[in-house]
């Protein structure tokens, strides 16, 4: 599925967007790593990234399930 762009519902938002994309004169992006420690950093994201597959393998075959279709009623109540 193709990445919808993040414009503003708000019309005033919404013109400033474009006038900023028009002009190119936004805000720098902020570091999301500012003022961290890469060490911490690092660890956060070691974790994230083994999280899932971890919890996945924990569960048992109903608590999988159960959790999916809590995902899935989560997903469609938007």
């Amino acid at each position: 599925m193709p990445k919808r762009s993040s414009k503003p519902t708000d019309l005033n938002q919404l013109a400033k967007a474009i006038t900023d994309d028009a002009t190119d004169e936004s805000p720098p992006e902020p570091d999301p790593d500012d003022g961290k420690d890469p060490a911490a950093v690092a660890l956060g994201r070691k974790g994230g990234k083994k999280g899932g597959k971890a919890r996945a393998a924990a569960m048992t075959p109903e608590q999988r399930q159960e959790a999916a279709r809590r995902a899935a009623r989560a997903r469609w109540a938007k």
